[in-house]
């Protein structure tokens, strides 16, 4: 088995609705995603991804995202854009991508240097 990782930057604000805290409040972030896919089979020229391939789907994700108040999000209409919440929905999102012979196996979003939330979607029905 193999393991690529990324990872990149992108700056937002949000606020927690309904949350007893100041994270009511707006405030933003200047978060950091890494993603990690997986895959046990290599192509032709003994890559499992090409890293521009997973970067430029990834940038392409976090350019949805990036100077945003994610409340504002269609994304996030139906959920607080909480970190777990913007992980889940990356690997969603980089799942429905053709990725080589990788699959994603964890998201992790960081909000500050000292705390993150990761997300392992479930692997692909047989």
């Amino acid at each position: 088995m193999y393991e690529l990782v990324v990872e990149r930057h992108f700056s937002a604000a949000h606020f927690l609705p309904n949350y007893p805290g100041p994270c009511s409040r707006l405030h933003g972030h200047n978060f950091i995603v890494r993603v990690y896919v997986r895959g046990a089979q290599l192509d032709a020229m003994g890559m499992l991804v090409d890293f521009g391939v997973l970067k430029k789907a990834l940038l392409a994700l976090l350019e949805e995202l990036d100077h945003y108040n994610l409340n504002d999000l269609p994304a996030f209409a139906a959920d607080n854009p909480t970190t777990e919440n913007v992980a889940r929905w990356i690997a969603d999102e980089l799942g429905k991508q053709a990725l080589g012979g990788a699959t994603v196996h964890k998201v992790e979003v960081w909000e500050t240097p000292g705390q993150a939330a990761a997300y392992y979607p479930l692997p692909p029905a047989a």
